[in-house]
């Protein structure tokens, strides 16, 4: 398949899902041109709106990463929400441990701690059922998350760590673990320099060293890997253990960085939406950041949009919906674009030299 048919599917899946969104729009008697213009300046209008836009993609950015990368080791994460989870608890619970901590220090502790739990979350129970029994990591990561998260829940309704009162919630994290604020009243954080830096050193690692070299190797082929001596289960585990670090950075930024506290409405569905962010980012790392802004912007823009344009904000899900489905069958649209591709090709023999 060409390089082009390849990356113009997923800018062919988002104008499938423009279009079919606007013969919905046009549907319920409204002009499509007003409801995208309003979802575009909810999104991009002015300073505050960029920063909203960029605090929904963070989490997106950070999981879909993580999501891409298992999918380069041929492995399929989809338990990244209960991962998210952990790295949450974790850095709620160091955040509020140690008061008075210098803020850099804090934080470094934070974020590390929640990546470490959120990565040996991914790699000890599911990695090595994967690697050495054979149990599909689809199941036991699938399984994992929903126990985190109910687990999560426990601990702020009735568990150890709600506070006193009768609100689902933890105590707040102290000051020196709070992720300061890059753009003044909202709630965009430094973090967001974090997603680059990920990117950066995801390319670099499965481009540039041995060890991305044999995790690309066991994702094409696991067979040829082996019988290339490669130890295909240490990639197995090893890969669910990086793809675990992503989630769990997430978790802890969207902790320290927006919410500030652990809440009982922690669970966003990041976990799951990551999924259709790195597919459709092709698992690029570049790619996937680019996804992720794309879901963040209909994210940010859908109030406006209601709010403007009197859309119902339950069509900007349906727009997502149709971007998923679109990437979903991007068979038929490679089919497509392979087949229009050979339609305007000369055939043998008749090109210009031809005669």
């Amino acid at each position: 398949m060409r390089p082009w048919v390849v990356w113009a599917t997923p800018f062919v899946a988002v104008i499938l899902a423009v279009i079919v969104g606007a013969l919905l729009i046009i549907g319920f008697h409204h002009n499509p041109v007003v409801a995208y213009s309003a979802l575009f300046q909810g999104a991009f209008g002015n300073v505050q709106d960029i920063a909203t836009t960029l605090t929904d993609s963070l989490p997106l950015m950070l999981t879909g990463l993580g999501v891409a990368f298992a999918f380069r080791a041929g492995l399929f994460n989809i338990g990244g929400e209960g991962q998210y989870w952990v790295g949450a608890i974790v850095a709620t619970i160091f955040g509020i441990a140690f008061p008075g901590l210098w803020a850099p220090v804090h934080i470094f502790i934070c974020i590390v701690a929640a990546m470490i739990a959120a990565g040996l979350y991914a790699a000890v129970i599911p990695g090595l059922l994967k690697a050495y029994l054979g149990a599909h990591e689809v199941i036991t990561t699938m399984m994992l998350s929903y126990a985190m998260v109910f687990f999560g829940h426990y601990l702020v309704e009735n568990g150890p760590m709600m506070r006193p009162g009768f609100i689902p919630e933890s105590r707040p994290l102290a000051a020196s673990a709070l992720l300061p604020t890059l753009v003044p009243g909202s709630q965009l954080s430094v973090g967001i320099f974090l997603a680059p830096v990920c990117a950066l050193a995801m390319a670099l690692l499965l481009n540039r060293t041995t060890y991305g070299f044999g995790i690309r190797t066991v994702g094409q082929n696991p067979r040829a890997a082996r019988y290339a001596g490669i130890r295909v289960p240490i990639y197995t585990v090893s890969a669910l253990f990086v793809s675990g670090l992503f989630m769990g950075l997430a978790g802890s930024v969207q902790v320290m960085g927006v919410e500030h506290q652990l809440l009982d409405g922690f669970n966003s569905g990041y976990g799951f939406t990551a999924i259709v962010v790195a597919l459709l980012g092709k698992n690029h790392p570049w790619g996937t950041l680019a996804a992720a802004i794309l879901f963040g912007a209909l994210s940010a823009g859908a109030n406006t949009m209601q709010i403007n344009a009197a859309i119902p904000v339950q069509l900007v899900n349906a727009v997502e919906g149709l971007i998923i489905f679109f990437v979903a069958t991007e068979g038929l649209i490679h089919w497509g674009l392979s087949r229009r591709h050979a339609a305007v090709q000369p055939a043998p023999g008749q090109g210009a030299l031809a005669g």
